[in-house]
């Protein structure tokens, strides 16, 4: 006798004529677990909104990465740290080609400068660990923040193509 699951169906093949004396058990579940259903609705949610969702991935990567980092290499901290000043210098030399105007100016500071934030908790993290002191707050802050942008940023540019 062969126990079956509640919520299954059994279906029986009778034994075949020839050399195969065994009989077959075929069991079909009905329908998936409430886990299952529960796990394809929360993909299938995040999947649909992986473009909103982007800024979060990013900054679990990120989170992600320095931990590892921080594991592996502590010392990749000082080259992270020296890469994440270096939007701020290409900003401090002036435009060779032509001149910038003023709004546009401070949309290149201002990712610049989230640019070199960024690098530079990227760096504390790896040499200190991602969650050392206020690091873990700053990420999640950073994160809200970001978060935050991303939808203003998306909203606007929408309504300006419309």
């Amino acid at each position: 006798m062969v126990k079956v699951s509640a919520g299954a169906t059994t279906v029986r093949i009778p034994r075949q004529r020839g050399r195969r004396q065994d009989s077959f058990l075929l069991v079909v579940p009905e329908r998936p677990s409430l886990t299952a259903r529960a796990l394809h609705t929360v993909g299938l949610l995040l999947w649909r909104q992986r473009l909103a969702l982007l800024p979060t991935a990013t900054a679990v990567l990120l989170l992600l990465l320095a931990a590892i980092l921080h594991v592996l290499a502590p010392w990749a901290g000082v080259l992270v740290a020296v890469a994440g000043l270096l939007p701020l210098l290409v900003l401090a030399i002036p435009p060779l080609r032509r001149r910038v105007k003023g709004g546009e100016r401070s949309w290149q500071w201002a990712a610049a400068a989230a640019a070199a934030v960024v690098g530079l908790w990227t760096a504390l993290a790896i040499l200190l660990g991602p969650l050392c002191g206020p690091l873990g707050v700053l990420w999640f802050l950073g994160l809200l923040g970001a978060q935050g942008a991303w939808f203003v940023l998306r909203r606007s540019i929408s309504k300006e193509t419309d």
